[in-house]
């Protein structure tokens, strides 16, 4: 069994004046932080429909690092950096430019982070991140997808103390892994 940590590489860092004066557009209220709401409202998935709530509370939460529910300029320049290196990803991936990536297209994308899962899980995987019910999955839910998978995959690891793929737990074991996963 292998599995991938579902982060690509990214370019090197952006001008913190350039970020700054972004992150001021985007904190509407100028609170010096930057909400949920906020962020979705910045964001573009290509699509001219609003960036997933659910793939932007990922985000708040992965960056949030003193737990206050939304990100100062220092989370933002990190969160900012994640989504370029997941636009460029995405970009890569989505060989016919059409603005989404369909099954082959994630399987590859996939696989190139390190998963090895079969084609029945991919088609699993377009049914619960294509929210537009065309068989592709745009942007933003290629990135919750992508975060999703990191996030099991790290919780699977925890357990799976000899890396070969399987673990063996009891009915407490799994409810604590699932309820405690931070996405």
């Amino acid at each position: 069994m292998s599995y991938g940590y579902g982060q690509p590489a990214g370019p090197p860092g952006v001008d913190q004046n350039y970020l700054g004066s972004i992150f001021q557009n985007v904190d509407k209220d100028r609170s010096g932080q930057i909400s949920a709401t906020e962020l979705q409202q910045a964001l573009s998935n290509g699509t001219w429909t609003p960036f997933n709530p659910e793939t932007v509370r990922l985000m708040i939460g992965m960056f949030d690092r003193d737990n206050s529910g939304t990100i100062n300029f220092q989370e933002f320049m990190s969160l900012w950096k994640y989504v370029t290196d997941w636009q460029n990803c995405f970009r890569s991936y989505d060989r016919d430019n059409s603005g989404s990536i369909d099954r082959n297209e994630l399987k590859v994308a996939m696989t190139s982070f390190g998963y090895r899962l079969s084609d029945r899980f991919y088609d699993i995987l377009v049914k619960k991140f294509d929210r537009q019910g065309r068989g592709t999955i745009a942007f933003d839910d290629f990135v919750q997808c992508a975060v999703v998978l990191q996030t099991l995959t790290n919780s699977f690891r925890a357990y799976d103390t000899n890396q070969s793929g399987w673990i063996q737990i009891n009915y407490e074991q799994f409810l604590t892994l699932v309820f405690s996963l931070k996405s």
